[in-house]
């Protein structure tokens, strides 16, 4: 193990994208609702139009232009736009059918060495989440999938998201650990810079088919990190876990 891991106390993950593939479990869920009402877009194309208003809707909370709320509710809101904006009228779909689909991202396919590699790794150092998921979605995320937590952390119980630097301190500080001994894991160089920024250990893995096969970002390491793994089966033979 390197030095700066040493000592480490808790572990945390990014999810979306390091520890899931939500690109191909939104659009698996999103194929019936669309041939059903008949919105003509590829299922895939549209899972990446829903991740591209991600961000910017984050961004209002992030600089105070509304309140805090749940990532659940910014992404039904953003579900009803990216619909409009292909030609459905919203008012006239099944409550029960948007509601379900917007649960889709909490019916995401691990990576296929996440288990495994979160196995490995739990052996030895306390692992969560570290996302800008809302706790419920985590819950049900971590049960479809096999994550086996011991704790979830993140955007919800610091009332912001992702990279402020409150996230990650608030998910170190109920974890009951330094931040410099709370490692953060991700696929995002933006990611860990925001968490380095903040005094924690930072991991890199990189996961270059996250936003498919033509992905151009987050393709290798970016700075220093604190380590480096393709993959978590690579991290936990790193961390010398058994």
């Amino acid at each position: 193990m390197t030095a700066p891991l040493h000592h480490a106390g808790f572990f945390g993950f990014d999810v979306f994208g390091t520890v899931v593939d939500w690109r191909s479990g939104v659009a698996r869920a999103a194929r019936p609702f669309l041939q059903r009402y008949g919105i003509g877009v590829d299922p895939f194309a549209f899972a990446d139009q829903w991740r591209a208003l991600y961000q910017p809707a984050m961004e209002q909370v992030r600089t105070g232009a509304r309140p805090w709320v749940r990532l659940d509710v910014l992404q039904r809101e953003n579900l009803e736009l990216l619909l409009a904006r292909h030609g459905a009228d919203v008012a006239t779909l099944a409550e029960d059918e948007l509601a379900d689909l917007n649960r889709a991202w909490e019916r995401l396919d691990p990576w296929p060495d996440a288990v495994a590699g979160l196995t490995r790794i739990r052996r030895r150092f306390p692992i969560g989440t570290v996302s800008n998921s809302h706790v419920a979605g985590m819950v049900q995320l971590a049960r479809f999938g096999g994550l086996a937590w011991d704790a979830i952390l993140g955007a919800e119980m610091a009332h912001d998201y992702k990279p402020q630097p409150q996230v990650y301190l608030k998910s170190a500080d109920v974890a009951g650990v330094p931040p410099h001994r709370f490692v953060l894991v991700a696929a995002h160089n933006g990611d860990l810079r925001a968490a380095r920024a903040c005094g924690l250990r930072t991991v890199f893995v990189p996961r270059p088919l996250e936003h498919g096969p033509g992905q151009d970002t987050d393709l290798e390491a970016e700075d220093d990190w604190d380590l480096v793994a393709g993959d978590f089966l690579e991290l936990a033979d790193l961390l010398g876990c058994p």
